[in-house]
């Protein structure tokens, strides 16, 4: 049976490609901020080791949660898959973490 606009319940929506890579974009470009801001403050507050890095992963569930939340925990309306929002751009920001992370620690000595 067809709901009304001729669309079916069962149907997935259809996502344009123009849409899906800007959204995977504002992922990159907020994972990417969030990592140089928590590399600086994990230099700032002394961080090292395992430590620094748990911060980072504390820092890229956060990220997630808030992106689930921004998509109002509807991920399939606005990505292809669940994986674009909960692991998409977390180890490129470990790179620009590390970075900021280190050369803040080293101001410290």
């Amino acid at each position: 049976m067809a709901a009304a606009g001729g669309v079916s319940s069962d149907d997935v929506p259809i996502l344009q490609a123009e849409n899906l890579t800007s959204n995977v974009k504002s992922i990159y470009y907020s994972r990417t901020f969030l990592s140089i801001i928590g590399g600086v403050v994990a230099g700032i507050w002394g961080f090292t080791g395992l430590t620094g890095f748990i911060f980072y992963f504390l820092i890229m569930m956060v990220a997630s949660i808030g992106l689930l939340a921004k998509s109002k925990f509807s991920v399939l309306t606005y990505f292809d898959n669940w994986s674009r929002i909960l692991i998409e751009g977390v180890f490129g920001g470990l790179m620009s973490f590390v970075l900021f992370w280190t050369s803040h620690t080293d101001d410290l000595s």
